[in-house]
């Protein structure tokens, strides 16, 4: 039976994960350490190998991160965590299997069209993908000369019940909410002709399940995606039609810096279904409608 440590378990991400792992009767333990007991952001590498050795777990998941801030929190957040995570349990969880969220930033521009696979350059076009195609890598290097037992899941966009307004759709859920409580005739957001893959936050917690629990990896990175591409208008418009409101949804500004370049985005899957069986079952509709309801509910 197999213990794992999950850090970021109060996140969108890592709630979800959290609940697919503690669902799986194959797993013995989660454990969430809080702020309280270590700080994985702030805390020292030697405090982390002191709880590495305390809990003994066969899988280190960390859901910790950033997507704004400066370029230094950025790499705190994304690059320092995978570094000090790999520091750690060299000496004190040597065994355990190592999991990190990466970003479908990390890749940059995609050709119109294509399907991205984990095999293509990637060269980042944001603070924010730099520091997490430098996590990946520490990670892939770490897996690769066998000093650890590692992964990162290149995510793409994460949906789902739950979501913050951090993200397109839960900010868009918000304005929703608020132009039918004041019977308001439109909502503004940012650009959204982009192209983007919005992947179910419950396919992605069923995803770090399968890698967890995998006897072994045959790769250190795998896409995290729907493997699907539509327009950010369209989710939206299909948001709004969920929620039964036929407003205006104008767009003015810019998007976030994290991807404002970029104007098409797909994830190729097929690694992660080969090798772990993976494959991502909600489609955009069921998303959104979930989205919509677990707002309703609060």
């Amino acid at each position: 039976m197999t213990r794992v440590l999950l850090f970021g378990a109060s996140g969108f991400i890592g709630g979800h994960a959290r609940v697919a792992l503690e669902s799986d009767p194959r797993i013995a333990e989660v454990i969430c350490p809080g702020r309280a007991s270590y700080d994985l952001l702030g805390g020292s590498a030697d405090g982390l190998a002191e709880l590495l050795r305390a809990t003994a777990p066969d899988a280190v998941v960390t859901c910790v991160g950033a997507l704004t801030g400066s370029a230094e929190q950025l790499l705190v957040a994304n690059t320092l965590v995978a570094a000090k995570l790999l520091a750690a349990a060299g000496g004190a969880a040597p065994q355990a299997r190592l999991v990190r969220l990466g970003s479908a930033g990390e890749y940059g521009v995609v050709p119109d069209g294509e399907s991205v696979t984990e095999e293509d350059p990637a060269q980042p076009l944001s603070a924010y993908g730099v520091s997490h195609l430098a996590g990946t890598r520490l990670f892939q290097l770490a897996g690769e000369s066998g000093q650890a037992d590692t992964v990162s899941l290149r995510v793409f966009n994460p949906i789902g019940p739950g979501m913050s307004e951090e993200n397109l759709l839960g900010r868009a859920a918000a304005r929703i909410r608020a132009a039918l409580a004041e019977d308001a005739p439109e909502i503004t957001l940012g650009p959204l002709s982009a192209y983007r893959d919005f992947v179910d936050v419950r396919d992605l917690a069923a995803l770090i399940v399968a890698v967890v629990l995998a006897p072994e990896l045959r790769h250190r990175v795998l896409n995290a995606g729907s493997g699907r591409a539509v327009t950010a208008r369209s989710a939206v418009e299909l948001l709004a039609a969920t929620a039964g409101w036929r407003g205006r949804i104008r767009e003015a500004g810019v998007g976030p810096q994290r991807s404002t370049a970029v104007d098409w985005i797909r994830a190729d899957v097929g690694r992660a279904g080969t090798e772990l069986g993976w494959t991502p079952l909600r489609d955009l509709a069921t998303s959104v409608k979930d989205i919509w309801a677990a707002g309703e509910q609060r």
